[in-house]
């Protein structure tokens, strides 16, 4: 009888990627760990605990994440090389935060999907922090499948404030489902698991995280001096939900029509009391299905 062969060792080339950063970030670190709870919440404590060395960029990436965070407490579990989870802690100082995930959300996709003025995107953003895959050139009626996701969280250090970019992408389509091992099929959101390599035949998570880092760096440290206003029209082309029904968890808000975004990031809906502002981190959207009402 055959056995399966364990999966060749990733090779991240840690100290590749600390020389091609450490001229954007000088005093940078970069680790990589097998295994880890979370990316974020080590930093977050590192810096908590050494408030002195807390401000030093840092990168850590871990091949697995076993308490792994999204937004509003949701669980994201990985697997090694399957996914790609990592965390850049920077300190910034922007005039205004607003907009940050994003900035850090085009930064990705940019990188992951280049765009010529002339292509459309097949790599879309879902307010506030979502990568998605577009099908069908983006036409589909529903807003894509979900390739990754984004948590920022920053803490105050003294008179500065450090921002932990926390990154997590899906690399390897889902394996084939197995009847013997329901367990070893990862979950899969209403809205679909999409992944890099669907994007980006041959590339790992080494390779990715190669390709989306130093633009990444980039970025942020753009947006640190301008904010989000210089992205704008480029988030708009890759903006998923833009004139699409969309339901919302906030009182009183409960349903509209995406309308774009503004030039700090802030969502607009209309509906029908108005167009309607939504900040970033108070609602969670979700596309209305074909049964329930139309916006007002």
């Amino acid at each position: 009888m055959s056995q399966a062969l364990a999966p060749a060792p990733l090779r991240w080339g840690a100290e590749d990627l600390w020389l091609a950063l450490q001229p954007l970030l000088p005093g940078l670190t970069v680790e990589v760990v097998a295994s880890i709870g979370s990316t974020n919440t080590e930093l977050l404590a590192r810096a908590r605990q050494s408030p002195a060395d807390g401000l030093k960029p840092a990168l850590l990436v871990a091949e697995q994440q076993t308490a792994g965070r999204g937004r509003q407490g949701k669980a994201w579990q990985s697997a090694a090389g399957a996914s790609l989870t990592f965390s850049l802690a920077l300190p910034l100082a922007p005039a205004d935060w607003s907009g940050l995930s994003l900035a850090v959300g085009l930064a990705l996709a940019d990188a992951l999907d280049p765009l010529a003025a002339d292509t459309s995107p097949r790599l879309g953003l879902k307010w506030p922090n979502d990568l998605v895959l577009l099908d069908d050139g983006g036409r589909a009626a529903h807003i894509g499948r979900k390739l990754g996701g984004i948590l920022i969280e920053t803490v105050q250090l003294g008179q500065q404030r450090l921002a932990v970019l926390g990154i997590g992408l899906n690399i390897l389509p889902l394996p084939p489902h197995d009847p013997a091992n329901p367990a070893a099929a990862a979950p899969v959101l209403s809205w679909g698991h999409a992944s890099v390599q669907e994007l980006q035949p041959g590339l790992d998570a080494p390779a990715t995280l190669s390709r989306v880092l130093p633009p990444l760096v980039r970025a942020m440290q753009a947006f640190d001096a301008q904010g989000f206003a210089p992205l704008q029209a480029a988030f708009a082309r890759r903006d998923v939900l833009s004139g699409r029904a969309v339901a919302t968890t906030l009182p009183g808000l409960p349903h509209g029509r995406a309308d774009g975004v503004d030039a700090t990031g802030t969502l607009w809906l209309q509906t029908g009391a108005g167009r309607q502002p939504v900040a970033s981190g108070e609602v969670s959207l979700r596309p209305l299905d074909a049964a329930a009402p139309p916006p007002c």
